[in-house]
């Protein structure tokens, strides 16, 4: 336009940045499959443009996720249902996600942001593990928070959005991972881009070729910027790793073992994510080795952990290793077992009212309470 512009001598519009709509890379995602799957002919072209705009601008998900494609919910834009038991379903999914976000995500959001402005120079290796650690919980209760919100939106008006988180923290490796983290996101890169590249099916090199690429893109697709490539480069690499004879011995670990090598490792990447400079990420995991470390540490983890906070941090780690679902499961069972299916459905039922009541109204509490309530899309 500038270029136009000074032709005709006409001054030029002066601008410093370019301002996105926020959950661009959400929406787009979404008119992009409905684009390609009318292209491949596997959905037929909707003639209704209000019945299209309401797909694209559909405002539960619009700019958090999941990425719904089209298919997923073409019939529902013409019917759906939309009973009590779906709507009530749908506001305790939405309490759900609420509590994770403004509870545990914000908490944990506010030490991450506090450890990760310091000067790495002065913080011990122990504050650096508790930033990432804090950062690693906070983006997982945050997206994870704000997909539940949506599904939960979409059950009250009838809809049925796929599901985007899965436990990630419990994989077992970083491709388990990548099943369990942002569902939408892999499903539609693997649909979308590598299966259109090849997939696996022009052997060994290619297949590598289009991991990487595919990855190049994930991380691309999460900003214009070099730490959000060099993160999705990391787990490109890594998955290809996993595709050797070390992906074999792995398999052979003790679970454990191998749930604390993904965990380091995505934690590792979350560095790389969270830090924009690739110069003061790598001086942040020296920090968390205690490499080049001295005596210049001033600042440690106990200042950052008061009673509050390590009280949602435990809840934090204890939800993200499925330790409540595991506990319900195992009550399930011996109510089950016993012959008291119907006592432990009362009991279930009404332990969620009070248990979803309980978490709204501490929600509303910490939102009225505090003025600090991080929004992470819009670099997204």
């Amino acid at each position: 336009t500038n270029g136009i512009l000074s032709l005709f001598n006409i001054e030029t519009i002066k601008y410093k940045n370019v301002v996105l709509p926020i959950g661009i890379s959400f929406f787009t995602f979404q008119a992009m499959s409905y684009v390609i799957d009318v292209y491949r002919k596997t959905t037929p072209v909707q003639k209704n443009i209000f019945d299209l705009a309401l797909y694209i601008a559909l405002f539960p998900q619009l700019i958090a996720g999941p990425i719904v494609r089209y298919f997923d919910i073409s019939g529902q834009l013409q019917k759906r249902e939309a009973n009590i038991e779906k709507r009530s379903n749908g506001l305790q999914r939405f309490i759900i996600g609420f509590a994770k976000k403004i509870i545990i995500a914000n908490t944990m959001a506010y030490v991450a942001d506090q450890i990760f402005t310091l000067p790495f120079d002065e913080i011990s290796t122990g504050t650096a593990w508790l930033g990432v650690i804090a950062y690693s919980l906070q983006i997982y209760f945050d997206f994870s928070g704000y997909s539940d919100m949506a599904i939960g939106l979409g059950k009250v008006f009838g809809f049925d959005f796929p599901e985007n988180f899965n436990f990630p923290y419990i994989s077992k490796s970083i491709k388990e991972f990548w099943r369990r983290w942002h569902i939408s996101l892999s499903s539609w890169f693997k649909d979308y881009l590598y299966i259109p590249l090849g997939g696996n099916r022009k052997g060994e090199f290619r297949t590598h070729i289009n991991l990487i690429l595919v990855f190049l893109a994930t991380g691309i697709w999460h900003g214009a910027s070099w730490n959000f490539v060099i993160w999705g480069l990391f787990h490109g690499t890594i998955l290809l790793l996993e595709r050797t004879n070390f992906g074999k011995i792995l398999n052979g670990l003790w679970n454990p073992i191998r749930i604390i090598y993904t965990l380091l490792l995505v934690m590792i990447g979350w560095v790389f994510f969270r830090v924009e400079e690739f110069s003061n990420a790598i001086h942040y995991l020296k920090k968390m080795t205690s490499i080049g470390d001295s005596s210049e540490v001033t600042i440690y983890a106990a200042e950052y952990l008061d009673n509050k906070t390590i009280v949602i941090l435990i809840i934090a780690i204890l939800y993200s290793f499925k330790f409540f679902r595991k506990g319900t499961e195992l009550v399930r069972y011996q109510f089950i077992k016993s012959n008291k299916k119907e006592s432990f459905q009362f009991i279930y039922e009404t332990s969620k009212f009070i248990i979803c009541s309980v978490l709204f109204s501490l929600s509303i509490m910490y939102l009225s309470a505090s003025t600090y309530n991080p929004f992470i899309y819009f670099r997204f």
